[in-house]
């Protein structure tokens, strides 16, 4: 089915090919956001950047909305090179990115988005099992995000005990946090969320405020509890080794050069959208606070689970106590990173 799926998106990239000037390289990048999207408008000033760079020899084709990946194939479908470029969501796919999922609830202190990529590349650099998963792609943008809060439709929460009983979306790594909480999570895309809230098949999202604009939830729940969920952070945006092989060394070296950028970029972009959704949800979201004692409860939770999910790694042959202890050791100070000498 993989396969089948790969080779109609490469039949579809080829009806949709167009004239390229000579001398020219013209590289898909494929994403399910819109243009209008806080993580597109970083997109495009990546690929302005690579443009300018190379002086106009390569350039990228945006394919916007998920019109050419897949949101749960995308990494199978890059590695097939059904598109150049793309955005992955590693911590949604269903098998292969075991630790990479669960990796990123070690990030308790980290609560910035500098902070975030920042102890990613600390794991990353000593845990062979990164590699492992991301085999077939060349990573070039690791993204962090908004420490999010829980957004209820019709229902405050002003406690952790008032999460009893709601079936709530969350990430991966808050699934059994919000069980040991009495909460009944799931786990599903965000693009999924809204018609769910809005039909009432979920009573909450774990989510960051910029969501009230890029995604309109401020249309289906107006409850947002403000409690310091960790964030973690991801590889999000990557190329086929395939493809990535096939490039001339100075395309590959201004692809290089060009990650900085797009992840300070993203940095950038996903910070100014925070209050462009606090904008958009005035007047219409009510503000809930959890107290100092009970944000400290949740946090110990946190990376209570955290650790747990790390052991049990070890029933697919993964050392995730590894990545555990690497993470906690980097974090020196909170939102202070530092690598230092691990092994």
């Amino acid at each position: 089915m993989r396969y089948l799926l790969a080779l109609l998106a490469l039949l579809a990239l080829s009806a949709c090919a167009r004239e390229v000037p000579e001398g020219v390289t013209e590289l898909t990048y494929a994403t399910p956001y819109p243009p209008s999207h806080p993580f597109s408008q970083a997109d495009q000033r990546w690929m302005d950047y690579v443009e300018e760079e190379s002086q106009g020899r390569l350039v990228i084709r945006p394919i916007w909305s998920g019109a050419l990946l897949s949101a749960d194939m995308s990494m199978e479908e890059l590695r097939h090179g059904v598109a150049d470029i793309g955005l992955i969501t590693p911590i949604y796919v269903r098998g292969g990115t075991h630790l990479l999922r669960i990796q990123t609830g070690f990030y308790s202190g980290a609560d910035s988005v500098a902070s975030q990529v920042a102890l990613y590349r600390c794991m990353e650099a000593r845990v062979p099992q990164f590699a492992e998963e991301l085999e077939g792609l060349e990573v070039l943008a690791v993204q962090g995000g908004l420490m999010p809060g829980i957004l209820t439709r019709d229902r405050p929460l002003t406690s952790l005990e008032d999460l009893r009983g709601l079936r709530i979306r969350a990430p991966t790594e808050l699934l059994p946090v919000l069980r040991e909480l009495g909460a009944d999570p799931v786990n599903m895309p965000m693009g999924e969320v809204y018609s769910a809230l809005a039909k009432g098949v979920i009573d909450g999202v774990v989510a960051p405020p910029d969501t009230f604009r890029a995604l309109h939830f401020t249309e289906v729940a107006r409850y947002y509890f403000e409690l310091k969920v960790p964030r973690g952070a991801y590889p999000a945006r990557a190329m086929g080794t395939a493809r990535w092989n096939s490039l001339e060394d100075w395309q590959r070296e201004v692809l290089e050069r060009s990650s900085a950028v797009w992840e300070a970029a993203l940095a950038e972009e996903i910070l100014a959208s925070e209050q462009v959704g606090r904008d958009a949800g005035e007047g219409i979201v009510q503000y809930t606070y959890p107290s100092e004692a009970e944000q400290q409860a949740f946090d110990e939770l946190y990376l209570g689970e955290g650790r747990a999910n790390a052991v049990a790694l070890s029933r697919f042959g993964i050392d995730g106590l590894q990545a555990y202890r690497v993470a906690r050791e980097s974090i020196t100070a909170r939102d202070q990173i530092s690598c230092g000498d691990q092994s």
